[in-house]
């Protein structure tokens, strides 16, 4: 640039407006981001009005206020746990629990609280051992600490019961000592509560003899199923029956339970193996309907007639397993199902059964034989055939000798 093109700049910029000597940012508002079009559940683009775009609405604003009021106003939750207390406590094992399963100790620790949320807390690791995390198969050993977590249990049934309505079961005793009780159990009560049945033995038990302070099922009876049923005291001896139970044969000798059953039509076999495995998982109409399957689980029962005319006959079933509805279902699958089964019976041959004054399931557990787990000596019991059922007999001229 020359000389006479500077001075001639320099005269024409003082001219110039002001605006354009100093620097301006733009104060255009950048472009607004294009929003990309949420999906509702039908797939159609979902877009928000601009008057309402970043803004929360009026009954939002008063939702998120109401909020911060209760916060700042309302107290924290009580929980309620097993020992009347709002927070987790420790149970030390004693001998008495002594190789007992997690999961067995707390169904039997928290009386009253649902199988599935015990395993529930197990799972999440709110039940601890030693302050680690524990499977539900964890065998505790002596000394062991467990965290029982804070727990509002189902109790309320129990300490509504009244012991008095229960005094029969005083009276159906058939022995007890310091380590077992044996119980004639009447048909019709459940051993324990359940769906739809709020009190069943061992709870009525645990009221009426509240200065027993431990007392467990050996085994099970059907509900309609009446008499020998065994409890423990301990749960040394809960241990050592159930490794009879679980491991009964004839070869074992440690265990020796009998039933009572009158069944439909003349029992031609005589003595009488019945070896067929049971599928207790099936399900019926939604309820359990224990079928025959080679698949299943082993089961062997021995029969054998008592007493029998063309009508019905009177049999005894020695169990080697104890199979759920086993001895209704190997009688049923040999042709010979047990009178007033509504479950796997004959219709028409319950129907004359009936006329004959029954009124129950025909099956009787009448005799069980077990080794004493504090004396390690055999020992016999034995329920007498109840009155109903001997009537039931004595018109149909049938004996129960």
């Amino acid at each position: 640039m020359s000389w006479v093109q500077k001075l001639n700049s320099l005269i024409i910029l003082p001219l110039l407006p002001i605006e354009l000597l100093i620097s301006v940012p733009n104060k255009r508002k950048p472009s607004r981001a294009k929003r990309t079009p949420s999906k509702t559940r039908r797939g159609a683009a979902k877009t928000t009005p601009r008057a309402t775009q970043g803004r929360e609405s009026a009954p939002q604003i008063r939702k998120k206020k109401a909020k911060e009021v209760l916060k700042k106003t309302s107290k924290p939750k009580e929980i309620v746990d097993t020992k009347q207390n709002a927070t987790a406590y420790f149970v030390e094992i004693d001998e008495n629990r002594e190789g007992q399963r997690l999961d067995n100790f707390l169904i039997t620790h928290l009386k009253g609280v649902p199988k599935t949320h015990i395993y529930r807390i197990i799972r999440k690791g709110e039940v601890r051992v030693n302050k680690g995390r524990a499977k539900q198969t964890t065998r505790l050993e002596l000394g062991d600490r467990v965290r029982i977590p804070p727990i509002k249990q189902v109790n309320d049934r129990i300490k509504n019961v009244d012991a008095s309505h229960y005094d029969f079961l005083n009276d159906a005793t058939l022995y007890e000592d310091d380590s077992i009780l044996v119980l004639n159990k009447p048909s019709g009560m459940a051993v324990h509560a359940g769906s739809g049945i709020k009190v069943g033995v061992i709870e009525a038990l645990r009221v009426l003899r509240s200065d027993i302070k431990y007392l467990e099922l050996v085994h099970r009876l059907d509900r309609e199923t009446s008499g020998c049923l065994v409890l423990a005291k301990k749960a040394s001896v809960l241990k050592q029956l159930h490794q009879d139970f679980k491991n009964n044969s004839t070869a074992n000798g440690r265990l020796d339970k009998r039933y009572l059953a009158l069944v439909k039509g003349n029992w031609k076999y005589g003595e009488r193996s019945i070896i067929k495995s049971l599928n207790t998982a099936a399900r019926r109409h939604g309820e359990r309907y224990v079928v025959v399957d080679e698949n299943g689980s082993f089961a062997k029962s021995i029969a054998r007639p008592i007493s029998s005319s063309e009508v019905a006959s009177l049999i005894e079933v020695k169990l080697l397993t104890g199979r759920t509805h086993q001895v209704r279902v190997h009688t049923q699958s040999e042709n010979h199902p047990i009178a007033s089964d509504t479950k796997y019976g004959d219709t028409e041959f319950n129907k004359k059964m009936k006329g004959f004054g029954l009124k129950r399931l025909f099956l009787h557990a009448s005799s069980i034989k077990l080794i004493h787990p504090s004396t390690e000596k055999p020992i016999r019991f034995e329920a007498p055939l109840p009155g109903d059922l001997q009537n039931v007999l004595s018109k149909l001229n049938i004996t129960s000798t």
